[in-house]
Order: structure tokens, then sequence, then C-alpha cells
């Protein structure tokens, strides 16, 4: 009924696709932490070279954000992986694939599909190329992250507990999402 389905539902389905997500994009994050942030959930990413928090995003093929974990940086994201995909498998139980990174391959892939009965695929860089190349698949969260950082209050994490910077994730991706609704609306006349 589409009274009862969410925001996301909705524009999925305006978008001409089904309301639930069955492919999902998943990518992290790494954020400088203030001072506020305690040391237990706080870490140092050496990749990135940040001392801070990663944020785990993942999102449907059209940038709707379906979860958000924050968690110390220097959690890599392969063993992130493991609870963001048993949270989403929770969640989600409809999903069947998973784009992701090169970050997320190995083990992780056998275990998604034993375990979680999820199709975990990685997109590999060009090996020749250099700099900046938007992926197949990946740009897709790549670009809600970079939407999250339009908020000021997300280019740092401040937030003393790791459940409260969720929280503001979440929130800004509601906006968002409201956002895009409304201006699917005003395209629309409705």
């Amino acid at each position: 009924m589409p009274g009862d389905e969410s925001p996301a539902g909705r524009i999925r389905r305006e978008m001409g696709t089904g309301p639930r997500a069955v492919t999902i994009v998943i990518d992290s994050q790494s954020v400088k932490a203030a001072e506020t942030v305690g040391k237990d959930s706080r870490g140092y990413d050496a990749g990135k070279k940040i001392n801070g928090r990663k944020r785990h995003m993942v999102v449907d093929t059209r940038g709707l954000p379906l979860l958000v974990m924050v968690t110390p940086a220097s959690l890599t994201d392969r063993d992130a992986a493991r609870e963001v995909l048993f949270r989403l498998r929770l969640m989600h139980p409809e999903i069947t694939i998973v784009w992701a990174d090169s970050a997320y391959a190995g083990k992780l892939v056998d275990r998604a599909r034993k375990h979680l009965n999820l199709t975990l695929k990685t997109v590999n860089h060009p090996k020749d190329a250099s700099g900046f190349i938007a992926l197949p698949r990946r740009w897709v969260v790549e670009r809600s992250l970079a939407w999250m950082m339009h908020a000021r209050r997300h280019a740092r994490d401040y937030e003393r507990l790791v459940q409260h910077s969720e929280t503001l994730i979440t929130w800004a991706a509601i906006t968002l999402t409201t956002g895009r609704l409304v201006m699917a609306l005003l395209r629309t006349g409705g």
C-alpha cells in the first residue's frame, strides 16, 4: 500500500524500481575526530593518515542510505563489513547483491555467500589508471558520502558516543531523502 511505504521506497517506486532494494553498495569514509571523541572509539587509519572514526555506509543503487555504522578508523573495511552485512541481513532480508571495492575482497566474499546468502561483488581500480576514476556501481555510495560532508557538522566527528554519530548521519540522510522526495513531487506536480 503506497501510504505504508518508507520515503526511500516511494522514491524508488517513482524512479521506476521496486519499493525494496535488492542490490546495494557499501563503502567507508575515514574522518578526523575532535578532542571530544574518546580514545576507545577512535583509531588511526594508516592508509589515509587520519586519527578518528570510520563511517561505513550502505546505500541502494539510487544512493538512498540504508545503514550507517561508525567504528574506530583503525578497523579495516573487511573486519567492519562482517557486522555491517549481518545488520543489513537482519534489517533487509530482500537484499541479494552487495557491490564493494577491493578492500572487501578475500574470505569475506565466501563468508557472505555461505552465512548470509549475499553475493559480494568487488570492483577493482584499472591497473594502468591514476587519479580519481568513477568506478561502476561504487560512484553511487561515494556520491552519498560526499552529500553527507555538505553538512558542516559531518566534516569532522565531534560526538562523544558512536551511537550519536550514527544518529546524526542518519538524520542527514533523512534530510537528503526528504529533499529528493520533495523535488520529485514538485517535478510531477503532485
